[in-house]
């Protein structure tokens, strides 16, 4: 009977590598704990102002005062936020009434814009480009006199959300001239070449081929427009009123119409009026993220 030798054999490389005790991680380094402070300083730092307008939206007449700033409500009421609905909630319309046109209108002559000057070259189409870009320039408070003879005086706009459209577009159209131009830069020139061999003209294409994949661009331009549109006070101040006017301007005459200043009804009126806005980020804030990477590999 012939004996069989077995000959044992050590772990394979790779199982000596993997059976290999990792290094112990540390959890908690100098680095990493410094980087949390200072996050959470921040965070403490932004959210000290929005603790302040909360806290006092909620107290009464004479509980709201400096001096009891940071102190929390003897007694918490909203009659505040009754008397701030009241007052704001005709303003609320109509600043939807305008910032939503506005937007739309702007990012869709935009889009428009920025296909053409990033895919179809055409003469002096860099200086067009450039001309374009001077309107992001130019203040409010250089052109808000002109602007105000054009609109009222010459072209007979009534005053108010119409003017309010017209000038949000208007002044829209350069900022997102801008992104979608960059965005659109990032567009694989082969979907543009494919139409073109499809003998699919400027318009078909920019329908067919490029506004199904203009969806991240379009929701950073609306977010900015929406947020710039509704924040605006200065064309307010100049082209409504406050009958007729956005919230921006109904909340200023509200803060300041009484004689003796209610904290608490100007606190709870600027959480109102800021509301929207604040939604928007945070149903769309990681959108608009995306889309400004997206936009940003060419320009």
């Amino acid at each position: 009977m012939s004996a069989t030798t077995a000959t044992v054999s050590g772990p394979k490389p790779e199982e000596r590598l993997r059976l290999a005790p990792r290094p112990r991680e540390r959890r908690f380094s100098g680095a990493r704990t410094l980087r949390y402070a200072l996050l959470l300083l921040f965070l403490v730092f932004v959210l000290t102002p929005v603790y302040v307008l909360v806290v006092t939206s909620f107290k009464g007449a004479g509980d709201a005062s400096p001096d009891t700033a940071w102190a929390l409500p003897s007694t918490w009421t909203t009659d505040n936020w009754v008397a701030a609905w009241d007052a704001l909630a005709p303003a609320i319309g109509r600043t939807f009434l305008m910032v939503i046109p506005a937007a739309v209108i702007s990012s869709v002559l935009g889009s428009m814009n920025g296909f053409v000057l990033s895919r179809w070259r055409f003469p002096y189409a860099n200086l067009v480009f450039t001309l374009i870009l001077f309107g992001m320039f130019i203040p409010y408070q250089a052109v808000v006199i002109p602007l105000a003879q054009l609109l009222t005086v010459t072209l007979q706009v009534p005053t108010g959300i119409p003017s309010l459209i017209i000038l949000h577009v208007v002044y829209g159209i350069p900022i997102t001239t801008l992104i979608f131009r960059n965005y659109y830069e990032s567009v694989p020139g082969e979907l543009i070449e494919a139409a073109r061999v499809d003998g699919a003209g400027m318009l078909r294409t920019y329908a067919s081929v490029i506004l199904p994949v203009s969806l991240p661009g379009f929701v950073v331009v609306l977010i900015w427009q929406f947020t710039s549109a509704w924040n605006d006070f200065l064309f307010a101040v100049f082209f409504a009123s406050s009958q007729n006017g956005p919230v921006t301007l109904a909340l200023n005459n509200f803060a300041n119409g009484a004689l003796l200043q209610n904290y608490g009804q100007s606190m709870a009126g600027a959480l109102l009026a800021s509301a929207p806005t604040l939604v928007v980020y945070i149903v769309l804030g990681k959108y608009f993220v995306g889309g400004m990477m997206s936009g940003s590999v060419k320009g």
